[in-house]
This record gives structure tokens, C-alpha cells and sequence, in this order.
């Protein structure tokens, strides 16, 4: 295939009306869908998550953007309480926290007073090296009942393990697996999965039953992605949603490197809202007036 160069404007014009092939940015061949599926309607709308019965609005908000060590953008700007109160005051029903970020005290008190069942809330464990103190690192069930302490809940509805690379995770990571599917039956969590960070840690998910929900990282640019050329995790993802795994897409504004480029996050959630197999995307938002913003994208490229 002869290779072409297109601009930006080029780029995004062509995501919308291509046809089925691939078409070419820069280095990359990107698969664009050859006609979108409408499965949404509204950045509200309700949706399940796979066949883990979990539902969530369609955005939902992360609370981790550069997060790491017990913080994230928003605690250290000492906004993170604030901004999850107005995601939730605009519509938005699923918190995504996690061990790492520190948002766990801020996720409680935003939403104190708010009916339990109102929202869907997620949080993940650490299990690798450095993220989080040392001694902080007991079995599953231990760290479950110091999540629920610091999120002021009784249950969790999703639970993960963070940041799998390992393709052979599922093996390395039965005890902990075996723990949280003791919890799941308890009904202390509602569902299980993982978040992923290589495409060989997404494959390993697919043949797992122990997997109820998967957060992938995706975007047409290939940005922060498993693999820098998406047509290489779009069959992935196919593959975990013809399994039944809920699919939540991360990402999609690349770790934030194209946050100030209206055209590039446009194109990327008509991209990935489009795709027919990721059941819902979150945001990390940094500012009150993003949360406006990008349910107004969503609107729009829903339209």
C-alpha cells in the first residue's frame, strides 16, 4: 500500500466518511470502521458492562490521570473532591479510583449523602513493584476491607488488579483472583477484572472466565496504546467483547498528550464510540469546565 500523508484535518475528515479499509496518518495504518454502530445515543445513556450485569452511563470519570504513589493530578491540585461532586451533579455515574491514585477519601466525601445505588464505583489493587508503600501489600480481601473504610461503602461493584503486562498473569495471579471471586460471592464486590498495559496481558483475557470487566487503552492515534498501530488492538478487543467481557476504553485522549487538540479528541471518540465493542469510556477530568466539554463532544459525535 502506497503510504500518503494527511493532515490533521485530513485525518479526522476521513475517520467520519471513510469506508472499509484502513486509512494512513503519519507512520501508522489505522482500521476505521466501515460503518459505525449505533449503540449510543447520549453521554448518559445507561449501559451494561459485558455480561457482568455492572451498569454505568456511557462517560464516566476517571480519577487518576497522572496518578501514581497515593495521588493523581487532581489530588495534588487539591481539586479531586470538587470535580467527582460536579461529574456527579452533571450526570456522570461511574468513579473510577484506584489503590495508586489517593482518590479514595476524596471519591467518600464527594459523594456522602448521595443514594449508594445511584452510581457505580470501581476502584484496583497494586500488586506490582513501587505504586504504593510496601507494607501496604496484603492479600486481596485485607486491601478490600481498607477500600470500602476509605470509600465509606459497604461493596465495591468492581474491583481490579492494575496494570497487567504478564501474559501469563492469570497464572501468577490465581491466589489474589481466587480471593476477589471469595469476595464477588459475598457480594463484598460485584465484579472482577483487570486493567491491561500490553497486548499480551489483553489476550490472556480473553480465554479467562475469571474476567468480568476489562480496561483497555485505545485510540486511533495509537497514542499511550499496547501497541503503537491500533488495527493490531482492535481484534483484541473484539475477541473480549465476543467473550462477554465489559469493555471500558481508556486512553482515548492519549494519556492526555492531545488534551488541547479539539480536533484529535473529536476524532478519537467518534473512533472509538464507533468501534461497536468497547461498552463505555472515562475521562480524567482536571477542570470543572471540562466536564461540560466533553459531554458536549460526546453529543455531538453521537449525532
Amino acid at each position: 500500500m502506497a503510504k500518503r500523508n494527511l493532515t490533521r484535518r485530513q485525518f479526522i475528515a476521513t475517520t467520519i466518511t471513510a469506508g472499509a479499509g484502513s486509512v494512513l496518518f503519519g507512520k501508522t495504518d489505522f482500521v476505521i470502521p466501515a460503518k459505525p454502530v449505533v449503540m449510543f445515543a447520549d453521554p448518559f445513556q445507561i449501559v451494561t458492562l459485558g455480561k457482568s450485569g455492572l451498569k454505568s452511563t456511557l462517560l464516566g470519570m476517571g480519577t487518576g490521570f497522572s496518578g501514581y504513589n497515593r495521588s493523581s493530578n487532581i489530588t495534588r491540585a487539591g481539586v479531586a473532591e470538587s470535580i467527582i461532586r460536579q461529574a456527579y451533579e452533571k450526570g456522570i455515574r461511574f468513579f473510577d479510583c484506584a489503590d495508586s491514585y489517593g482518590t479514595h477519601p476524596f471519591t467518600a466525601a464527594a459523594l456522602k449523602g448521595v443514594p449508594r445505588e445511584s452510581y457505580t464505583l470501581s476502584s484496583k489493587i497494586w500488586i506490582g513493584p513501587g505504586g504504593i508503600p510496601d507494607i501496604d501489600r496484603p492479600d486481596a480481601d485485607v486491601v478490600i476491607d481498607r477500600f470500602r473504610k476509605e470509600l465509606n461503602t459497604d461493596y465495591l461493584d468492581m474491583v481490579q488488579i492494575h496494570c497487567m503486562t504478564d501474559p501469563k498473569w492469570t497464572d501468577k495471579q490465581k491466589k489474589q483472583m481466587d480471593i476477589l471471586e471469595t469476595l464477588k460471592v459475598k457480594e463484598i464486590i460485584r465484579a472482577h477484572g483487570v486493567s491491561v498495559h500490553s497486548l499480551e496481558a489483553m489476550e490472556a483475557c480473553v480465554d479467562s472466565p475469571w474476567v468480568d470487566v476489562v480496561h483497555v487503552r485505545i485510540n486511533p492515534f495509537g497514542e499511550v496504546m499496547d501497541k503503537s498501530n491500533p488495527s493490531t488492538v482492535i481484534p483484541v478487543i473484539a475477541k473480549l467483547h465476543k467473550a462477554g467481557k465489559g469493555i471500558i476504553g481508556m486512553k482515548l485522549i492519549g494519556n492526555g498528550n492531545f488534551k488541547n487538540d479539539p480536533e484529535k479528541i473529536d476524532a478519537s471518540l467518534k473512533y472509538v464510540l464507533g468501534l461497536g465493542t468497547v461498552d463505555m469510556i472515562i475521562v480524567g477530568f482536571e477542570l470543572p469546565e471540562q466536564i461540560d466539554n466533553y459531554i458536549g463532544r460526546v453529543k455531538r459525535v453521537l449525532l
